[in-house]
């Protein structure tokens, strides 16, 4: 309870600290939200995103998992990309993912994890797809991090695939979908990849809207 109770010290002292730089501060975060930005990222408690791209509240709008996936029947994942896209009108999606990721290193294992074993069955299928260029590859932590890679562009192109993100480039022209990664031994944002609206899609994946 200790550590509960130095949380919520830690609240206080956050919210005084920002009423003694605009008293008003609050009252004006409280009467809407309008985010530039969609980020989808791992769940991961050393991957904050508001804190590693020095943002304020009220400029992301967040959807975290395990191992940043965009699944096609996470109906969760959906509803959060369909809000901000429709609802919000953010204009960027952002998929993070950060190396030494746990979830990357679980399905890469043989060993079983119960649950999480039907969560990252998703991530095996990026490795299985791309297997040849991993048995290239002697270091295990090389190939964690060119998996954590693989995996945020298949996340990105999962996302090019939903009826959502294609009526919103259809209708809006927008949002630019972008693919990164964090170092954690840096704390730097690695770009992988932009799409911006309007690119191509895989033939099987398009709709006619």
């Amino acid at each position: 309870m200790k550590a509960i109770k130095q949380l919520l010290l830690e609240n206080k002292a956050w919210s005084e600290s920002k009423l003694q730089l605009d008293q008003d501060y609050f009252k004006n975060m409280a009467k809407d939200q309008s985010p530039e930005y969609l980020w989808i990222g791992c769940s991961d408690s050393r991957v904050p995103e508001s804190e590693i791209t020095n943002s304020d509240p009220g400029q992301m709008f967040v959807h975290r998992n395990i191992a940043n996936l965009v699944v096609h029947t996470d109906l969760n994942l959906l509803s959060v990309v369909q809000y901000a896209v429709e609802g919000l009108k953010v204009k960027h999606v952002i998929v993070c993912g950060h190396y030494n990721c746990g979830g990357i290193r679980a399905a890469m294992s043989n060993s079983s994890m119960g649950l999480l074993d039907n969560w990252v069955r998703n991530i095996k299928d990026t490795y299985a797809l791309h297997e040849k260029t991993f048995s290239q590859i002697s270091s295990e932590s090389e190939r964690v991090n060119k998996l954590v890679e693989l995996s945020v562009l298949e996340q990105v192109k999962n996302l090019t695939h939903t009826s959502i993100i294609q009526k919103a480039w259809k209708d809006l022209n927008a949002p630019i979908l972008h693919g990164w990664v964090y170092d954690l031994n840096t704390g730097l944002l690695k770009n992988l990849v932009t799409v911006a609206p309007g690119s191509n899609i895989d033939t099987p994946y398009r709709y006619q809207l």
